[in-house]
């Protein structure tokens, strides 16, 4: 039998729409920019999906920047600010871009210190503010806590320093409404949706200006050189339409429900960031005595693909930099991280409940 796959926060399985919106581009010669036939065949299915992108999250279609994946994103925002602000709990992805960046600290939940990023930005002197970002998740990959974005956002303009965020785990997951959130710049990824690997985009609130990271054509409006990956884009396009709310509030019953059997039966493990707001699919838990990667290697045995708190690229398991920032470097090594998306299903969640419940008594 097929194993049951559980992280889709590390990526999601193509959904069938956007597989079908690529198809269509295979044979197709599209370049975007070219003013014959195959070009405006291209160009108007570029348009398409930039629709649906900025209608999902109530913007124009002239504020997005579409890019080779979400870590360009945050990287083209960042390369046009010479000072950082960001969390201690960020993605490799804001915190290797931006190694000299000021760290705010989080709670024992995973939440923001916002006195603490309030004190940062009282200390700024005037003239160092139009050189300064804040970039800070909206939604954490390893445990789903929820920052509070939109007061976030309204402390930076009271202060006047310009405000980003990594939204990629936080896309198709949660309320998608930009405008509401006042943001500056946020940054989104494909495959984390059910669109392909290789495809991300970035927001840029009207007036903002940025300077592309790569030097060529005029493509995206200046913004980012380089054809568009159009079979990819056209995917992100139909991977965002197929987001379906109702799936989600399913999915946060049946990971509550599998939380509570777990502890009920092992009450030493921990849900980690389980007093806060979280995604609805995004489970982190703490075992005590049991490594992550034996967990994970276990529960792939037994059917069920989760991952470990944190992983590099080597797929070697490594200590959670996120669980140590909460304060809890004693459970850095021993959080499991299961996410589900749009193929899961409550037999899922059961299951997996079932066998993180069995592997822990045996294995303690």
């Amino acid at each position: 039998m097929m194993p049951v796959y559980l992280d889709y926060n590390a990526t999601a399985p193509l959904h069938p729409q956007a597989a079908a919106a690529m198809a269509e581009l295979a044979d197709i010669p599209a370049n975007p920019s070219s003013i014959h036939h195959f070009g405006r065949m291209a160009r108007a299915r570029l348009d398409t999906a930039r629709a649906r992108l900025a209608a999902a999250l109530n913007i124009s279609v002239h504020d997005i920047i579409f890019t080779s994946g979400g870590t360009e994103a945050n990287n083209l925002v960042l390369g046009n600010f010479r000072h950082i602000i960001t969390s201690a709990i960020e993605h490799d992805a804001i915190l290797a871009a931006c190694p000299n960046a000021q760290i705010v600290p989080v709670d024992g939940q995973g939440q923001l210190r916002m006195d603490r990023l309030e004190e940062r930005l009282a200390a700024l002197e005037e003239a160092d503010k139009p050189d300064i970002l804040v970039s800070i998740m909206a939604a954490n990959n390893e445990t789903g806590t929820l920052q509070p974005i939109a007061e976030i956002a309204a402390l930076c303009r009271t202060y006047q320093v310009a405000c980003h965020s990594d939204m990629i785990q936080y896309l198709g997951k949660q309320a998608n409404d930009l405008a509401a959130l006042d943001l500056d710049f946020a940054s989104f990824s494909a495959h984390k949706i059910g669109g392909p690997s290789g495809v991300g985009a970035l927001y840029c609130r009207p007036g903002k200006q940025l300077q592309s990271l790569l030097r060529g054509g005029g493509q995206e409006q200046g913004r980012r050189a380089g054809t568009e990956n159009l079979p990819g884009i056209a995917g992100f396009g139909a991977a965002i339409a197929a987001c379906d709310s109702d799936s989600l509030a399913a999915q946060a019953i049946w990971r509550d429900k599998a939380e509570k059997n777990i502890i009920a039966a092992c009450p030493e493990i921990e849900v980690m960031g389980g007093n806060v707001p979280r995604l609805a699919n995004t489970s982190a838990l703490y075992l005590p005595g049991l490594s992550a990667q034996k967990a994970v290697m276990m529960l792939d045995l037994a059917g069920f693909c989760v991952s470990a708190g944190a992983a590099c690229s080597s797929g070697k398991v490594r200590d959670s930099h996120v669980i140590a920032a909460m304060g809890r470097g004693d459970a850095a090594s021993q959080v499991i991280r299961i996410s589900g998306g749009w193929q899961s299903t409550e037999a899922d969640w059961t299951g997996v409940a079932k066998a993180v419940i069995e592997i822990y008594k045996r294995n303690t």
